[in-house]
This record gives C-alpha cells, sequence and structure tokens, in this order.
C-alpha cells in the first residue's frame, strides 16, 4: 500500500507544471510595460471582449476602491461587454487612461511572474467632445506566466481622486 501511495505521488509530481521561469527585473520591465499598454488599449479603446478574456487569467481577481472585488474572468468580461455595448451610442461617454510616465516599477515574482504598480490618469469625453482630464489612481497588477503568456491575475485599483495638476 505504501508503494502504492509512493507511485501516485510521484505521478502526480510528474505532471505538475514546472514554476515559470522569470527574468531578471530589467528584462522584465519592457515585457511588463508591453503588457500594460495592450491590456489598457483593450479595455479603452478596441472593446474586444474575447482579447480582454485571453488578457486575464481564469482566476482573475480586481480590487477597486470604489467598486469593491470582480472575481473570475466570466464577471470581468461580462461587465467588459456591457460598458462596450453602452459606448456605441452617439453620446455616449468614452475613457481614455494614460500611464504616467516614470511612475512604472516592476517586480519580479519567482516561478509566479511579477508585480507592476504605477499610476495612472483617467481622461472622459462625451460623443465626440472634448476631452478632459478627469481623474488620477493608482494600481499594482500581479501579472502572472501561463505557458508562455502573461497573463493578468490580481489587480488592485486605489487611490482614485480627482484630477490634479499639482501631481500625479
Amino acid at each position: 500500500m505504501t508503494m502504492i501511495v509512493g507511485l501516485i505521488a510521484a505521478l502526480a509530481l510528474a505532471q505538475t507544471s514546472s514554476p515559470a521561469v522569470i527574468p531578471d527585473e530589467a528584462a522584465l520591465a519592457p515585457i511588463i510595460a508591453e503588457r500594460d499598454a495592450v491590456l489598457f488599449t483593450t479595455m479603452f479603446d478596441r472593446c474586444d471582449p474575447a482579447a480582454l478574456a485571453d488578457l486575464v487569467t481564469d482566476d482573475l481577481e480586481f480590487y477597486h476602491d470604489r467598486g469593491g472585488l470582480t472575481a473570475t474572468r466570466a464577471a470581468f468580461v461580462t461587465d467588459y461587454a456591457r460598458g462596450c455595448e453602452a459606448r456605441k451610442a452617439p453620446d455616449a461617454w468614452r475613457s481614455r487612461r494614460e500611464l504616467v510616465p516614470g511612475t512604472m516599477k516592476v517586480y519580479a515574482i519567482p516561478g509566479i511572474g511579477a508585480v507592476e504598480e504605477a499610476t495612472h490618469l483617467f481622461y472622459e469625453r462625451q460623443g465626440e467632445g472634448p476631452e478632459t482630464l478627469v481623474g488620477r489612481a493608482r494600481f499594482s497588477m500581479l501579472w502572472r506566466l501561463e505557458d508562455g503568456h502573461w497573463r493578468l491575475a490580481r489587480a488592485f485599483s486605489i487611490d482614485h481622486a480627482a484630477a490634479s495638476t499639482d501631481a500625479p
């Protein structure tokens, strides 16, 4: 019996995927900057739920200091798709996100991926009207390396405040 349990344990270990090999932080920063740009371009410019679904993990958790917790990829993508539909109206509000230069920091998480921290600004316009800077926030995101693909696994969107010209 002990031999069977040992064999089952050995087989289970052999079938588990090995931890992701994460580049050092210098090599990691441009990778995460590119993933950040793709994520936010998809969310704010493209309105492509299928593309967004591919950018996040199945067990995504998104924490927002105003909206609470959105758990799971399905809930996140469904909320996003609903927003995309609303943006089709000619007088709908449209948003744009801009990363504040010099605020991004990337930290390797061995065997998992990387944490990105930064500040971003938000702009809004109604229909084709003028764009206005409306707010700023900080964020931390855990990017997980899964089968060679970087996907958002955890996000903390915090410190939302009205726009200020004083500091990002």
